[in-house]
């Protein structure tokens, strides 16, 4: 094995890592690598069931419990070390204990989900499934500091590291793989959280690999003790064949195994770094149409605004109680297209002044002599929604086409309520009109209108995940 002279010795001396301390953390870093323990395996079903869990009631903290109690960076350090040691024992231990781990935490997650009633992707499992090279960047830091704490010998050893296990986040990842698979087999959720588990996996392997390789833990020593607490195993029997041992000596050199981390790095990066160019993107976009509507329209006229940021357009939906002429739309509409490439749609609706707002107050609510005092645009607006979203709830049909939104638009001849549901198949004319009569005798409105838009249900899109990223 080929190791560096010089700085090596620089690095044990300022980590402080005596010689006569490695033959113990060569022996903790293996220890924690196994798995034949009935805690190892108590704690990796508590933690995927913890962070199942977690992920589908949407709860960071519950989330963070599970990776606490996460043992995943016991093998992962070991396959670590055996890399920087070139222990193929270890090596082979380290992959195979990692395999049945992630298999097992990704099959109990799926039950877990499976016999949920409901499989709702929530902000915590979609923040999971488009990682970055910012992830591989958190990861690469976590395995260094994780790396350390084991040469400086802290804590019960490489599972004893909390602030790191929080930082990686080595379970979740597999759990939103599980949400996946228990949830219908979705390819999307399940794609991108594995990416994000095997850009952890392999940055925190690589950062152990660098850390270990400089304190130089495989001395002759490490060695003697390694060879005497594996016996006769038939691994070892196997490994120590005269063949395979020449073919090991060859193969087994540092600069493959350094070859084959800058590999699984650059493989790693290149879908990262795209996922980061989208978001830049993505980001730059949305400060761009900030800072045009900004000139568009004044802060106190805007009473809602939606923007939705596409591939290659942008969704823009205004409604303001200023009118806002053609000229100006179109300058801003050409400036984005400037700045962002992408196509705009400029979409602005009118509603009433706050004076014609007063008026239509007073024909929802209960007849009153005088106001005590003026309400404001925001308090009448909020006033005229609550009064309609329990009516609407009673009346609608939620359970054949539930409602995914819903707007109100308020002018000077009446309310006009746009709902936006979901389902199979369009609700017909018939109880469109029951809904439509029991909501104007409801509220007392005999001209109100109602508009409702159908969509069939479909899985969650990229750019919802990207809008959720943490």
């Amino acid at each position: 094995m080929m190791e560096p002279t010089a700085k090596p010795q620089l690095v044990e001396s300022l980590l402080r890592v005596p010689a006569s301390a490695k033959p113990r953390i060569y022996a903790q870093v293996v220890e924690a690598g196994k798995i034949g323990s009935l805690t190892y395996w108590l704690e990796i079903f508590f933690s995927a069931g913890i962070a199942t869990f977690g992920l589908v009631q949407n709860s960071p903290a519950v989330i963070i419990g599970a990776m606490l109690i996460s043992p995943l960076m016991g093998p992962i350090m070991a396959a670590g070390l055996s890399l920087a040691a070139g222990d193929l024992y270890l090596g082979i231990k380290a992959v195979l204990n990692l395999m049945v781990s992630i298999a097992v935490s990704i099959a109990f997650s799926g039950i877990l989900v499976w016999l949920l009633p409901f499989h709702s992707a929530t902000a915590e499992i979609l923040a999971r499934t488009n990682p970055n090279l910012l992830d591989l960047g958190i990861a690469l830091f976590s395995g260094l500091a994780g790396s350390v704490v084991v040469c400086r010998g802290g804590g019960d050893g490489a599972t004893a590291l909390p602030g790191v296990a929080i930082a990686v986040a080595l379970m979740p990842p597999l759990c939103t793989m599980g949400f996946g698979l228990g949830s219908g087999v979705n390819t999307e959720i399940i794609g991108g959280a594995g990416l994000l588990f095997l850009t952890n996996l392999v940055a925190i392997v690589a950062s152990a690999f660098v850390i270990f390789l400089l304190v130089r833990l495989r001395t002759p020593q490490v060695e003697e003790g390694q060879l005497a607490s594996r016996g006769d195993e038939p691994l070892a029997r196997f490994l120590s064949h005269r063949g395979l041992a020449r073919i090991m000596a060859t193969g087994g050199h540092l600069r493959w195994r350094v070859l084959m981390i800058v590999i699984l790095l650059a493989a790693i990066a290149v879908p990262l770094r795209r996922a980061l160019l989208q978001v830049a993107n993505e980001t730059l976009t949305r400060t761009a149409v900030q800072q045009d509507l900004k000139g568009l329209i004044p802060s106190d006229g805007v009473v809602s605004q939606q923007v939705t940021v596409g591939k290659n357009d942008i969704a823009i939906r205004l409604v303001s109680t200023h009118p806002i002429p053609d000229s100006k739309v179109a300058r801003v509409r050409d400036d984005l297209l400037r700045r962002t490439g992408r196509n705009v749609d400029i979409s602005i609706e009118v509603v009433a002044s706050q004076s014609a707002l007063a008026t239509l107050m007073e024909r929802l609510t209960a007849p009153a002599p005088v106001l005590p005092k003026e309400k404001s645009f925001a308090e009448m607006q909020k006033e005229i929604l609550e009064r309609v979203r329990p009516a609407l709830q009673e009346i609608w049909p939620s359970s054949d086409a539930p409602i995914r939104d819903f707007d109100v638009v308020l002018g000077s001849n009446g309310i006009t309520v746009n709902v936006h549901y979901q389902a199979s198949k369009q609700l017909g004319d018939v109880p469109l009109n029951m809904v439509l009569t029991s909501l104007r005798n409801k509220l007392g409105t005999p001209d109100l209108v109602l508009n409702a838009e159908y969509a069939k249900p479909e899985p969650p899109t990229k750019q919802n995940r990207v809008a959720s990223k943490k």
